[in-house]
């Protein structure tokens, strides 16, 4: 008769079979726990380190320099407000695995955090798919393009995407489960929670709606939208080279951040519906971990997709950063002596 092995259980386990010594057999987790702990904090920190500043900097030029906003503008700050209230997440991950998955911040953040990592990821899909439409709209079908502009209905996308994404990722507070064994507690992540029949069929749907769905219209967009620029007149261009930067770097984001998580997390959850070997289980789930970080490194990115996207957002960003520089030093008194001129330069 085989124990069943808890999720805490590092030791070996042995199987007495009628007639057989006992035979020692590994738990398929020992080295993924490991992996876990090895790999998920440096990547999570870097990820962290890198997007929040860049994302915050996002937001505050799209607040205070980017006027008036464009339909593409409003995106773009939705899509960086989500990226920022997820990596206010992040260094509780970070804690969690680098202690070896003890979860010492209650069953209450164990769910919020889990919902915000999948809150994030699904609404920046959504707000990458809307912005993929309205460039769509704007090469493929320019004459359309200046009523679907409109700033009204960028509003509306944006509202929405957060509207569906939020009805989307609720079931998750049902269905994340935390434990606490031999003086433990783990926060475990959907694929590993109980209450396995739901989950299945959940993430089915979800990925089905609400990933690979936008996958294929944004797939779509981009091929129409390369087609029409590669059968234009001037395609080496300026203008035309951007756009195809951007459609390269968006397809990019979706196949190397996006896609691997979700096919790997359904491989995951389906493997424990069936009985294989310990080897293909653990490269599997070896495969859904290292796929975990690469989702959460859409954060950084997006970064990418402000500064291809518009010219005066790179412009921005260095006048943002004298004007908070001319502040300081007026604040430090230093700045006494020197005069800043409107755009934020100084002059000595």
């Amino acid at each position: 008769m085989i124990p069943s092995p808890t999720v805490a259980s590092t030791v070996n386990l042995t199987i007495t079979l009628s007639g057989y010594d006992a035979v020692p057999l590994k738990n398929c987790t020992d080295d993924v726990h490991e992996l876990r702990q090895s790999y998920l904090p440096p990547l999570y920190g870097i990820t962290f380190l890198v997007a929040f500043p860049g994302n915050l900097i996002a937001i505050c030029v799209y607040a205070f320099r980017m006027r008036p906003w464009k339909s593409s503008t409003i995106i773009m700050f939705n899509l960086a407000s989500t990226d920022l209230l997820y990596l206010v997440s992040l260094p509780f991950l970070i804690h969690y695995y680098a202690s070896g998955e003890h979860w010492i911040f209650g069953d209450f953040l164990c769910k919020f955090i889990r919902f915000s990592f999948h809150f994030n990821l699904y609404s920046s899909i959504l707000f990458l798919t809307c912005f993929s439409i309205f460039r769509y709209f704007a090469i493929v079908h320019p004459i359309r393009s200046f009523t679907v502009q409109k700033r009204s209905w960028a509003v509306l996308a944006c509202v929405a995407s957060w509207v569906v994404s939020l009805l989307a990722v609720s079931p998750i507070n049902y269905l994340i489960t935390s434990e606490t064994s031999e003086n433990r507690s783990f926060c475990h992540d959907l694929s590993s929670s109980e209450n396995l029949d739901v989950i299945k069929w959940y993430t089915w749907l979800l990925s089905s709606l609400v990933f690979f769905f936008p996958l294929m219209i944004v797939t779509l967009c981009y091929t129409a939208i390369i087609c029409t620029l590669a059968r234009g007149l001037h395609t080496q261009n300026r203008c035309k080279k951007k756009a195809r930067k951007l459609a390269c770097l968006l397809l990019v984001v979706f196949s190397v951040c996006f896609l691997p998580f979700h096919i790997l997390r359904i491989l995951r959850i389906e493997l424990r519906f069936h009985p294989v070997s310990c080897e293909l289980e653990t490269h599997v789930h070896t495969a859904y971990v290292i796929s975990r970080p690469l989702a959460a490194m859409n954060t950084c990115c997006n970064l990418l997709l402000y500064v291809v996207i518009n010219d005066n957002f790179r412009r921005a960003i260095p006048l943002l950063l004298r004007c908070k520089l001319s502040n300081l030093l007026q604040q430090t008194g230093t700045g006494s002596k020197a005069d800043f001129n409107k755009s934020g330069q100084l002059k000595l």
